[in-house]
């Protein structure tokens, strides 16, 4: 289970939340320009946009799960099990990928999401696993840039790409599930609910908030991806850095998971391990962990990004306070 979100304030800005029972050794990794891909099927990629996002680090190599470059392009992967379905065979008229390849396939060599779009057409994604220790994970994408977003789908049914005009992802089903079921959402609203029992004239709200009643509050991918969408749709923050931030971690939380509200069959506790909002405008990767709210932020274009090896900062996990007395 993840959720992530695409918002515009002043600047643009990308982030999620990473939903999961275990940790994966993540950290906030930078790519710099020069740091050579070799890709399974479709050879050496020296020189690229630099990337920073969430990964963890295998055999020298980032498993990115999000990530953004300096050109302002993101993506994220989200869990999507029992209907990802990635070639056995490769394609001789197109680029195969690895799923695990495809952060850096399209961030290293796209500047936009249009570009992205056109790079898609000529790819397919393979199922080549990165190691026998690390085995392909079923996901689907959400790749954005401030003109837009879109969804990238690899079913047994072939390779999609949907518009996504929310700008908000989860997990299963299908995203075109997700795009009819928030149409019986249509009548919340952030105002006060009008009176539709014509015949009982003093009918008054007890309570604020009543607008958006029925708007769910459940964990699953399909209440996950209502609320996310409600909640950026109608957002109102000030321009400036602070305030766009702040909103975003705060319509994260509020499709966050707490310990013990989500067990799974053998026993785990799924909880939000992490969540992340990108200033893809700036290149400052902010994040906060389960155990420390504190936000940590690390600045993409403060380091020499001409550089060839890798930029690790491991996740700072134990709560920060500041003391007021």
């Amino acid at each position: 289970m993840c959720t992530s979100i695409a918002m515009k304030t002043g600047d643009f800005y990308f982030g999620r939340n990473m939903d999961l029972e275990y940790e994966f050794g993540e950290r906030v990794v930078i790519t710099p320009r020069n740091y050579p891909f070799e890709f399974r099927k479709a050879g050496l990629m020296r020189n690229h946009y630099a990337i920073i996002g969430m990964a963890t680090v295998a055999d020298g190599y980032p498993l990115y799960a999000e990530a953004v470059n300096e050109k302002g392009l993101c993506i994220a992967g989200l869990n999507f099990p029992g209907n990802a379905f990635f070639s056995p065979q490769a394609d001789p008229e197109k680029s195969n990928i690895s799923p695990f390849e495809l952060v850096p396939w399209l961030l290293g060599r796209c500047a936009t999401l249009e570009e992205a779009r056109k790079l898609l057409e000529t790819t397919q994604l393979v199922a080549i696993p990165f190691s026998n220790h690390i085995q392909l994970s079923p996901l689907h994408w959400h790749i954005a840039d401030q003109t837009g977003s879109i969804v990238l789908e690899a079913t047994k049914n072939g390779m999609m790409i949907f518009e996504n005009p929310f700008g908000v992802m989860t997990n299963n089903p299908p995203f075109s599930f997700q795009m009819e079921n928030v149409c019986q959402y249509m009548n919340l609203m952030t105002g006060q609910p009008e009176n539709c029992f014509s015949k009982v004239g003093n009918l008054q709200p007890f309570g604020l908030g009543l607008g958006s009643f029925g708007l769910p509050g459940d964990f699953s991918p399909a209440s996950r991806f209502v609320k996310a969408a409600y909640l950026s749709t109608n957002s109102i923050c000030d321009l400036d850095e602070n305030s766009s931030v702040s909103q975003f971690f705060r319509i994260l939380a509020s499709v966050g998971v707490p310990r013990g509200s989500v067990v799974l069959p053998d026993g785990k506790l799924q909880i939000t391990t992490y969540s992340c909002c990108i200033n893809v405008s700036k290149g400052i990767y902010y994040y906060t962990s389960y155990f420390n709210h504190q936000i940590t932020a690390v600045h993409l274009k403060r380091e020499n990004l001409n550089g060839s090896y890798l930029l690790e900062y491991p996740l700072k996990k134990t709560q920060q306070i500041a003391w007021a007395n």
